[in-house]
């Protein structure tokens, strides 16, 4: 086999495990509507089916990149992606809401594995010009899964059942592991490497409950312990987790002195923003769509294909764009653009008017997308010591996972409180018992319209103020989505610096710690993307030393 073509297929077999990881994200989001129907799951179910996975994903992903440091990056991603297959079997069989959850998480954990391990057996395998193109594939390939998930997954959905998007991961798996065993090479790991093993788990708890608190806070209310202790005890173990990397770890997965280093501070900072917007608009665009608007799975998923041909066919040119004028403009300027094609989709209501809204907000938001994640992936990891690129990549992967997780969970409190005021808007004070019951329990189910059981008078009324209510909170909640996301872009323009060019050529890297895929679309993630980093190309020069870059170096 030549070497070109062993490159190749490393190639392949990372995308593909990627593309896995985020085809399923996106699947998910649009079997929810029918998961409520077969499941009886409530809306904060729904949450939690893509929470869970987001929790534990966004909690290990560095230690799965530790661990590829530690055990080697090919047996590590071999190992993520056979979790992976076994996980997506159980999540298949799960017989209610509860089970599917646990094993949802589980499937996360695989994912933990798996994504730090892709990227960063890229950038161990391509070089210089060479890896800038390889990225580009990997970017426009992956986006393209992820965006095409919707469609099949609906498609398969309302033909057969939503547990074959669980089955349908099985032949993807093995064709992976394939060509792991067939061309991906062997990095040895570093056997003087620790895994931060307590800071996942205190980074797991203060994740954990403050978005267990927010989801179910619109039941509870902050007053109560179900929903209090979690909160305080959430941001308790964040301070700790702060502390603990700091100053005790001895290999901490966060090693804070990278965010000396201005463009991967603000690229983080960026990443949060973006990815929690984009998060939070992909979760509740699926669900309006199909719960208020009427879209059959099929239907949800075709609504959105526009973004799978912005992303596939302009990625890769807007990345070497990126390349040649520096990435500011395009980290700037694209979440600008995707904010606006989000606050484009507060003009559909109840009809789900596809040609006048949502067929324009899916083009703008997947032109501004596909402007912002090669630059953004490149920049993060070109603002570090190429020795310290894999960990980078991890932190940026983690960060885009838990802005997603977080998003959807604080996202979801506002849409819940605005459901529920726009309710009560539209009907009187004082209403007959069994009014007050149907009430109550649509308030449960934000985004969910039905018909009030029989007996309840007023019927038609109700049913109004529920649709009026559904939309006025799918509105609310994506503005919201759209402010974050915008909040990203001029982030990046004021902090952003644009690489010097220089000369020299640059000299050759050796295969040295791997980078962790940030995978930025997941979350289209999600839900679209849901994911979400890879190395800079040949104009973003790396320090050869290993401390945070200065000025001068960037």
């Amino acid at each position: 086999m030549t070497t070109d073509r062993s490159k190749t297929l490393t190639l392949v077999a990372c995308i593909l495990g990627s593309a896995i990881v985020f085809l399923d994200g996106t699947v998910v989001n649009v079997a929810l509507p029918r998961l409520r129907a077969d499941l009886g799951a409530s809306l904060a179910d729904q949450q939690w089916i893509v929470e869970s996975y987001l929790l534990t994903m966004g909690a290990l992903v560095l230690v799965g990149g530790s661990l590829g440091d530690l055990l080697g990056r090919r047996r590590v991603f071999a190992a993520g992606v056979a979790g992976f297959g076994a996980t997506s079997l159980m999540c298949a069989v799960a017989p209610d809401p509860g089970v599917l959850i646990a094993f949802r998480a589980l499937q996360g954990v695989a994912a933990a594995l798996l994504v730090p391990s892709s990227l960063a057996i890229i950038t161990a395998t391509f070089d210089g010009d060479e890896r800038g193109a390889a990225i580009g594939s990997w970017t426009a390939w992956t986006s393209g899964a992820i965006a095409i998930g919707p469609p099949v997954g609906g498609l398969l959905v309302d033909a057969i059942s939503w547990r074959v998007i669980f089955f349908m991961n099985i032949p993807l798996v093995l064709a992976c592991l394939w060509l792991i065993a067939k061309a991906v090479p062997h990095f040895p790991g570093d056997p003087n490497r620790r895994v931060d093993l307590l800071g996942a788990v205190l980074c797991t708890l203060a994740l954990g409950g403050p978005v267990f608190a927010l989801i179910d806070e619109p039941r509870h209310g902050f007053g109560d312990p179900i929903v209090l202790i979690p909160l305080v005890g959430g941001l308790v173990m964040g301070a700790l987790f702060v502390l603990y990397e700091a100053r005790l770890a001895r290999d901490p997965m966060l090693p804070l002195d990278l965010f000396r280093s201005r463009n991967f501070a603000v690229g983080n900072a960026a990443t949060l923003t973006i990815y929690a917007g984009l998060g939070a608009a992909t979760f509740f665009v699926a669900i309006f769509l199909q719960q208020v608007a009427g879209y059959n799975a099929l239907e949800g998923g075709l609504a959105l294909t526009p973004i799978t041909v912005m992303l596939v066919t302009l990625s890769r040119r807007w990345g070497r764009l990126a390349t040649r004028y520096g990435p500011r403009l395009f980290m700037g300027g694209g979440p600008i653009v995707a904010g606006a094609g989000l606050a484009l989709f507060a003009r559909v209501d109840a009809s789900g008017n596809f040609l006048t809204g949502v067929l324009p907000a899916s083009v703008i938001f997947g032109l501004g997308m596909s402007m912002t994640i090669a630059p953004l992936t490149a920049t993060v990891l070109g603002a570090v010591d190429q020795r310290h690129a894999g960990i980078a990549s991890g932190v940026n992967n983690a960060v885009a996972r838990i802005a997603g997780l977080l998003a959807i969970a604080v996202v979801g409190a506002v849409v819940a409180a605005s459901f529920s005021s726009a309710l009560d808007s539209r009907l009187p004070p004082r209403l007959d018992p069994a009014a007050a019951r149907a009430v109550t329990e649509a308030k449960r189910s934000p985004l969910t319209v039905v018909n009030p059981p029989p007996g309840v008078p007023d019927a038609v009324r109700l049913r109004a103020a529920e649709v009026h209510a559904a939309v006025t909170a799918f509105h609310t909640g994506i503005l919201a989505s759209a402010a974050l996301v915008i909040a990203g872009g001029l982030l990046a323009l004021m902090g952003i610096e644009n690489p010097r060019r220089r000369e020299e050529p640059e000299p050759a890297l050796a295969p040295g710690p791997a980078v962790d895929g940030a995978a930025p679309v997941q979350a289209l993630r999600s839900g679209i993307l849901q994911g979400p980093c890879a190395p800079a190309s040949a104009s973003s020069r790396r320090p050869t030393s290993s401390s945070p870059p200065s000025r001068s170096s960037r």
